[in-house]
């Protein structure tokens, strides 16, 4: 994999204007768009600087993070509250997402998105209002372990990190053996249309785009 050193600002500028000249692969209204990424790489300030850059562009956005679709805790701690099994494949609602922010932007679809489900702190539904993606609009996805779910983006970003960065960037060390298991059997480096190394947040770099 060949990488190009970059800056943050340049990164974003590059991603707001594919972005912004990108048409959807499904024929709709509504771009999909992951940014991949472990907790420590912060996949969502990527996720909001490139949906501030888009909004300059005219465009409609909502930026939506998996942490506000996890399972109730009951179904999260089913077999202890340090599982990485658990947390790899059983605390994201991978359902609702589907239900709740990819079919209604399916062609045809309202474009009614709920931007989250429930709230881990006190374990209940966030009772969020839905809303409404303009047609032309942006969805910006971001979290760990979005890939291999066949979910339909048009363009999908990976934060990566080493094991190194990420064992010491990664608080919760019992997390790491996820991530190990969603580079072996997902292979997120491969599979993303657009790479970036993170290793240092002052230096990244990339494989630039597709």
């Amino acid at each position: 994999m060949r990488l190009e050193p970059i800056t943050w600002e340049r990164l974003t500028d590059a991603l707001a204007a594919h972005l912004d000249g990108l048409r959807p692969a499904d024929g709709g209204p509504w771009l999909k768009v992951a940014v991949d990424g472990a907790t420590a790489a912060r996949p969502g300030a990527l996720a909001e600087t490139v949906a501030e850059e888009l909004r300059l562009l005219g465009r409609d956005v909502l930026a939506v993070a998996t942490s506000g679709f996890l399972r109730p805790a009951s179904l999260r701690y089913e077999y202890g509250k340090e599982d990485p099994d658990a947390y790899y494949d059983g605390w994201f609602d991978t359902a609702a997402l589907w239900r709740e922010v990819f079919a209604p932007l399916e062609p045809g679809g309202g474009g009614r998105v709920l931007p989250d489900l429930w709230d881990p702190v006190i374990d209940r539904a966030t009772r969020s209002a839905y809303r409404e993606l303009a047609p032309g609009g942006v969805l910006l996805l971001h979290g760990p372990f979005l890939l291999g779910h066949w979910f339909p983006f048009d363009l999908t970003v990976h934060l990566r990190l080493s094991r190194a960065a990420l064992a010491r960037r990664t608080g919760e060390a019992w997390t790491l053996p996820a991530y190990e298991r969603y580079e072996t059997e997902v292979g997120p480096a491969d599979t993303a249309d657009v790479v970036v190394r993170a290793d240092d947040p002052r230096h990244p770099a990339w494989t630039g785009l597709p």
